[in-house]
């Protein structure tokens, strides 16, 4: 009896055990891919095509800075060919890369150089790389080289892939540059210190909370937004899809001020579930062209 106990055990666990060795792939034998938000999630399919399984590790409608990794994520981040995150931004999956990961390993931060944080900041590095489209070809061409490296049969589709990805992202920012080129008014405020990758196009960013969109502004920030609205006569005040808007609304109660959208595109929503990044950052464009009354 002990014997068949025995049996039976090893049966029951076999395909559990079976799923925790690395790099295996699909069941289709596909390359899988982790992204660990949604940026990273865009740029790996189109890359990939149809050629890989790509799994985004945070939901839709949640903050990638609060993403806890269940063990299900925790096992697929193990057991990817390729994981493709940026570290300092999701401690979770930072740990599990560090004490776990892949062979095949994208960190943006390796490959992308961040700006620093506003000082208000400490002065630490700003993650929202992705919000400057060259800086997000940048991350998207070494994922390119790993897929490749893991997938080579497939190597020239994820080439191709790639200067298609390259070519949308250079007309992006060119359209940025464009855009925003000649507005009357060259202050924008935010919800959260989100935007400062923006800045390059000409348009000042002040944020009424600070990195972490959960961050509790101070009376004397607060007091000098007042003041500081009132001097460039900004008219808008913005708010994001994922983050609270309760900040910014009280902000613009208080001053007879408009509210509109500014996304940082760090995921999407049930409100933008059909859109993608190169749409939301289109829509940005156009909010903020309308607010800072640009020709």
């Amino acid at each position: 009896m002990k014997l068949v106990r025995l049996l039976a055990a090893v049966a029951v666990a076999a395909p559990l055990l079976a799923g925790c060795g690395a790099g295996t792939g699909d069941e289709s034998g596909s390359p899988s891919v982790v992204a660990s938000f949604y940026p990273l999630q865009y740029v790996a399919e189109r890359v990939a095509g149809g050629h890989a399984e790509v799994q985004n590790l945070t939901s839709p409608g949640r903050e990638p800075h609060d993403l806890e990794l269940t063990v299900q994520q925790t096992a697929a981040v193990s057991d990817a060919d390729v994981a493709f995150y940026e570290s300092g931004l999701q401690p979770a999956v930072d740990q599990v890369i560090d004490e776990n990961g892949p062979e095949h390993v994208v960190d943006a931060t390796e490959v992308v150089d961040l700006e620093p944080a506003s000082a208000e900041e400490g002065g630490g590095p700003d993650p929202h790389f992705w919000l400057d489209p060259v800086r997000l070809g940048k991350a998207a061409a070494a994922f390119e080289k790993q897929l490749a490296e893991v997938d080579p049969d497939h190597a020239a589709d994820y080439a191709t892939n790639l200067r298609a990805l390259q070519d949308d992202l250079t007309d992006l920012d060119r359209d940025f540059a464009a855009g925003l080129a000649d507005c009357a008014i060259d202050t924008v405020v935010v919800s959260h210190d989100a935007f400062g990758y923006l800045s390059k196009y000409g348009l000042d960013f002040e944020a009424v909370n600070g990195l972490s969109p959960d961050a509790e502004p101070s009376f004397a920030h607060i007091a000098a937004l007042h003041d500081l609205i009132e001097a460039h006569h900004i008219t808008t005040v913005f708010a994001e899809t994922l983050g609270s808007k309760q900040m910014a609304d009280a902000l613009a109660d208080d001053l007879g001020l408009e509210t509109a959208v500014l996304d940082p595109i760090e995921g999407l929503s049930d409100a933008t579930a059909g859109e993608d990044y190169l749409s939301l950052m289109r829509a940005d464009l156009a909010a903020l062209r309308k607010a800072s009354q640009c020709r």
